[in-house]
């Protein structure tokens, strides 16, 4: 599945995709990017990345304009001031120091509209990142998917608002990371690790991604369910050999490709991982421009 996806998702990398600015243009057309660490591709011992903002900037020719912030929830987006974490290197980064992330991307966009290419969202990961350690992990999520829902609604809806009704708006979940408790911090799994990992399938499967689908879809938004892209929905009975892990669950090896979890036990994607992503935007990208 996840070879599939990226040999479908890489040929966007072959094409020039809509959305240059016109020769002559008074100014460029912009790619804005909002969110959390996955927005400007933070990396273990590395910090910020080109990421998959940097690739869809790439495919796209779109100037890249992000927002994203470390350690952003849902909640922290719309509400807090700042950024606390704005890693250095991070690229197109855009400051806020009086304002909100939302606040600050939406007066980019008021201020700019007309010249904007298209909006990524990547949030409501850290909003559900502390239901791993609970003792049954999905109604900790549940409650947790209340805010998200009506976090994102909102973002979105702002974001919107401030863009115009035309310009693509696309929103995105994760790669499943917490499959990785299957060979991290050791292996074989304890069967307590094994039970977190099955029960994070049915967290992404039918609380989190339908409800980020259907909060962006309230803003005419589309959704990429990275999830489902990167193999995370592959039952865990179908199986593969992979050194030094021996026999384990294939969405478990995909996830082991695209993340850092198996190896370090951080859930940032790998320089693979970010590229997979970016692919998937620029593929939904590309699919917008044909409708």
């Amino acid at each position: 599945m996840l070879g599939l996806a990226l040999a479908v998702a890489g040929l966007v990398g072959l094409v020039a995709l809509p959305g240059v600015a016109r020769a002559g243009a008074a100014e460029p057309t912009y790619y804005v990017s909002v969110g959390d660490s996955y927005s400007v591709g933070y990396q273990p011992g590395v910090g910020a990345t080109t990421g998959y903002t940097g690739y869809v900037a790439k495919a796209t020719h779109l100037t890249l304009a992000n927002f994203g912030c470390g350690g952003a929830t849902t909640a922290s987006i719309i509400d807090d001031v700042g950024c606390p974490d704005v890693l250095p290197h991070t690229a197109g980064v855009h400051r806020y120091p009086t304002t909100t992330q939302a606040a600050a991307a939406e007066a980019f966009l008021s201020a700019h509209r007309g010249h904007i290419g298209l909006i990524t969202v990547s949030i409501g990961g850290n909003d559900v990142t502390a239901c791993a350690a609970a003792v049954n992990p999905l109604p900790c999520v549940a409650t947790a998917v209340t805010s998200i829902t009506k976090n994102v609604t909102s973002l979105a809806a702002g974001l919107r608002s401030a863009a115009g009704t035309k310009v693509p708006l696309i929103g995105l979940t994760y790669p499943d990371v917490i499959l990785g408790s299957y060979v991290y911090p050791s292996q074989p799994a304890t069967a307590a690790r094994i039970a977190l990992a099955s029960a994070s399938v049915d967290a992404f499967k039918s609380l989190i991604n339908p409800a980020l689908a259907k909060a962006y879809a309230a803003a005419h938004g589309a959704f990429v369910d990275v999830t489902a892209a990167a193999g995370g929905y592959t039952p865990l009975t179908e199986t593969v050999t992979v050194a030094p892990y021996g026999v384990i669950p294939r969405a478990v090896s995909d996830v082991c490709t695209l993340t850092w979890y198996c190896a370090v036990g951080n859930i940032h994607a790998t320089s693979k991982g970010y590229a997979f992503i970016g692919k998937l935007v620029a593929t939904e990208y590309a699919t917008l421009h044909r409708r």
